[in-house]
């Protein structure tokens, strides 16, 4: 770094108005098997083949996969430029931790505790998810209890249907906390598959700043949100890949079932899809329609803003960073 280093170490904070903004940026970089590190205000990837230099400013979250090993300066500046951090398994099949989310404002945050508070609008969101696995059925009007329903047969009908396209045989959902081996071979794939989505629903949540704990399906859990995200594409991707897995052998089902989510996670752009979802369900909350589309949800939540008001009566806005007394008011 030399004298460079010197100079950085002075450098004042970046101004939000001077960032990127947040639509302006690439959602994710996933690194793994090198060394995260900064040269003037660029982050550098080092690893066996050489050194890359990634502009910090364009990156919306980074996300640091095996054999990743970041230094100090190189947070540093993933700080000041407001990226985010999260640390996860290869291709994002895991969680872990989080350095800050990707957007400096709690619009998203704000809407999902507004949406999680009202049982209208809550089982307006639990609907819209519901809409959102089985477009070819509408849910406006079920209860829980008949949404509930509908998935397990949803569910039940998958089951049945991936069977009979590959073959392997299917006698029923079984799953022991604690023993993984205690499945079949179907049993443990769906299970990986299912931990491994987990993982992805997790990192993207952390990422926008949500609360992986307010879910509108599941309830009562830390996880309850990521949970909600992560069966989005249960039918879609994870039951299809993990009957296909356990079609080609039943040996070590549970690290190819990872493997191949990881491809086909990378392959399809869920991550971002994750990203579009949870925003335009979240909307739904904010509408209190619980109808489905709303308009521009970057316009709903502005994910680029850095903007601190206070509070007053009705739920009115004012400025921050002035004193409101007036000469009447008095102890």
């Amino acid at each position: 770094m030399g004298s460079s280093g010197s100079s950085l170490r002075t450098r004042s904070l970046s101004s939000p108005r001077d960032l990127n903004r947040v639509g302006d940026r690439v959602s994710f970089v996933y690194l793994e098997r090198c060394t995260v590190h900064r040269e003037d205000y660029a982050i550098t990837a080092e690893d066996a083949e050489g050194v890359r230099h990634i502009p910090s400013a364009t990156i919306g979250t980074l996300l640091l996969g095996p054999g990743t090993r970041v230094t100090h300066e190189a947070m540093k500046i993933l700080g000041e430029c407001g990226a985010g951090v999260v640390w996860v398994g290869e291709r994002g099949v895991r969680y872990y931790a989080a350095g800050r989310a990707l957007s400096r404002s709690a619009a998203l945050m704000e809407a999902q505790a507004v949406a999680w508070a009202n049982q209208r609008t809550r089982l307006g969101v639990a609907r819209a998810m519901y809409r959102l696995r089985f477009p070819d059925e509408d849910p406006a009007g079920l209860t829980r209890k008949e949404l509930l329903g509908r998935e397990g047969i949803r569910l039940r009908d998958c089951y049945r249907a991936q069977s009979a396209r590959t073959g392997v045989p299917w006698r029923g959902r079984h799953y022991t906390p604690g023993d993984f081996t205690a499945g079949d071979a179907p049993n443990q794939a769906i299970t990986a598959a299912a931990q491994c989505m987990y993982g992805v629903a997790h990192a993207v949540v952390a990422a926008l700043g949500c609360s992986p704990a307010l879910g509108f399906v599941h309830s009562g859990h830390e996880l309850s949100f990521v949970m909600d995200v992560a069966d989005l594409y249960k039918t879609e991707i994870g039951i299809p890949l993990a009957f296909d897995v356990a079609a080609e052998s039943p040996e070590e089902v549970g690290s190819r079932t990872r493997r191949a989510l990881r491809d086909a996670i990378n392959q399809q752009g869920l991550m971002d899809r994750c990203v579009r979802d949870i925003k335009a369900l979240l909307s739904v909350g904010a509408s209190g329609s619980g109808a489905g589309g709303t308009g521009s949800v970057t316009a709903e939540f502005g994910g680029d803003a850095d903007r601190v008001v206070l509070l007053s009566d009705g739920g009115a806005e004012v400025e921050a960073g002035r004193n409101y007394a007036t000469e009447e008011m008095t102890w």
